[in-house]
């Protein structure tokens, strides 16, 4: 197909060391006329300054209310094959582990219905296929559906679980969080396919408090791996990463966030009751030192990007939850936050917002968990003490 529009601000995208996504779009737009014209709308976006892309549009599938985001163009006797545009979330599986076969089918469907651009994969998890018109949007999810796969959510809905690779790759992790995932998912399809939240709710597991999914500032509800024991150390391997040049009291020591290490050049040792489980210093000297005793999670709730009180990091709810199936604690635990949010929430408020607005106090009473310290995220911004009648009779 020859090149349909000149773009020479989106050129300049393409210099440099670094990959470009406007390589990619041109790939596309060398056999896909929508991809060509979204190439061609793009670069006059850049010359103008400005987006010709519509806000929002209800549009889906059939029995889905979510799944599928609704894209039209300002200008569509200009650019009029992507005057529709859309966007529809697939449900990734937990840890992104995808057979060449399935990535080749998702190719040649999406080159059949759509633009052919990609994107693997959203800040929720999914994978993202960029570009469709409303026409094809029945016969493209059919494709996917009838191979095992469905769509993701979108809106006011629960989101897309994700998660790390955890124990499937990782030796640090303690939980599994690839079957955490797909319980979830599998619990909560009504919920990710038709709308009825005040607004959007995420789930992250992560293995462990390295936290590779970022889930302690992306996810409304933050699943983090963890441990009760004490931190086991091999004090020869502790020799050996320093004779290979380590300075364990700068890089590991003085890194503790809670203070809790010393190291006298011959020996490592970590006051336990005084350890927070960051993994930092797990993570820094794998050989030498691992958790050990009873692994669980630590649940965390609240975290988003700026939307009404800007960017907010989750904050712990419970400390240690075993996380067996089939986890009813947890989800028992989750309905209830879910009930609050529903009875309190406003439209488009999420539930860390909620929080913030009413108080952790009133939040803990309704789900029915007790204060704890490590649930104290800041000072206290007054010197009152307020006690019910039930309290006073404890």
């Amino acid at each position: 197909m020859p090149k349909k529009y000149e773009t020479p601000l989106l050129d300049e995208l393409e210099k440099g060391p670094f990959p470009s996504f406007v390589t990619e779009i041109k790939k596309a737009a060398a056999k896909s006329d929508m991809a060509a014209d979204e190439l061609g709308q793009l670069e006059k976006s850049y010359r103008d300054k400005r987006g010709y892309w519509k806000h929002g549009g209800i549009v889906g599938v059939r029995g889905y209310g979510s799944g599928v985001i609704g894209r039209y163009s300002s200008l569509p006797e200009e650019f009029p094959n992507v005057a529709n545009f859309h966007t529809l979330r697939i449900n990734s599986i937990a840890g992104f582990f995808y057979t060449s076969k399935f990535l080749n089918e998702m190719c040649d469907i999406w080159d059949k219905y759509g633009s052919g651009l990609t994107n693997l994969h959203g800040s929720t998890g999914d994978l993202i296929l960029l570009g469709t018109n409303t026409e094809n949007l029945e016969p493209v999810f059919a494709e996917f559906s009838s191979r095992g796969w469905d769509l993701g959510g979108s809106g006011s809905a629960l989101r897309t679980p994700s998660c790390c690779v955890g124990p499937a790759r990782c030796e640090w992790s303690n939980i599994d969080t690839l079957d955490i995932t797909y319980s979830i998912t599998q619990e909560w399809q009504d919920e990710m396919h038709r709308p009825a939240f005040p607004y959007k709710f995420k789930f992250k597991t992560a293995g462990c408090a390295v936290d590779c999914i970022a889930s302690i500032a992306r996810a409304d509800c933050s699943i983090i791996g963890t441990w009760k024991g004490n931190i086991a150390v091999d004090q020869a391997e502790v020799a050996n990463y320093q004779k290979k040049g380590m300075n364990i009291k700068e890089e590991i020591v003085d890194m503790c966030p809670s203070k809790c290490m010393s190291y006298d050049g011959k020996e490592l040792k970590i006051n336990d009751a005084d350890c927070v489980r960051c993994m930092h210093c797990i993570a820094k000297m794998t050989k030498a030192l691992k958790p050990t005793g009873e692994k669980g999670a630590t649940i965390l709730i609240g975290s988003k990007a700026p939307f009404v009180i800007g960017a907010t990091l989750s904050w712990v709810i419970v400390p240690f939850m075993k996380m067996e199936p089939p986890y009813d604690e947890f989800k028992n635990l989750i309905r209830k936050m879910w009930e609050f949010w529903d009875e309190h929430g406003k439209n488009r408020e999420r539930i860390g917002e909620l929080i913030i607005r009413k108080g952790m106090r009133e939040f803990l009473e309704f789900i029915g968990v007790e204060p704890q310290p490590q649930q104290v995220k800041e000072p206290r911004r007054d010197p009152f003490f307020f006690w019910k009648e039930a309290d006073l009779q404890k």
